[in-house]
């Protein structure tokens, strides 16, 4: 794992001593809790990174948990069909949600697409 340059790294508030597990680190609850917060991050990057081509799915396939492709990733929070549309509840990587309605023909090119059914 690497944490980008723009991601401080915490500094251990005393250097490591010996122990016989191994080494030991000690640091402040801000620190450990910044620590932790850049190892969030790092794994949210990871699942996100396309492990392949992109997917285009049908607005009425697409189902929770899937990552829209572009800019700002995109994840479904919940989809359902009503007739020829398709209304899909999607959450940024800030929180927000908002619903939009698609055709169920419509096009969507997801970033990744997660097993298992709606």
């Amino acid at each position: 794992m690497t944490l980008s340059p723009a991601t401080p790294t915490p500094a251990p508030s005393s250097p490591p001593s010996p122990s016989p597990g191994g080494l030991r680190w000690s640091c402040t609850p801000a620190a450990a809790r910044e620590l932790a917060a850049a190892l969030v991050r790092a794994a949210e990057e990871a699942e996100n990174a396309s492990a392949g081509k992109p997917v285009t799915v049908r607005a009425d396939g697409l189902r929770r948990g899937d990552v829209r492709d572009g800019e700002r990733p995109m994840t479904v929070d919940g989809a359902r069909t009503d007739g020829s549309t398709a209304h899909i509840t999607w959450k940024s990587a800030e929180g927000r949600t908002w619903t939009q309605s698609y055709d169920v023909n419509t096009a969507i090119t997801l970033r990744r697409r997660l097993p298992g059914t709606r």
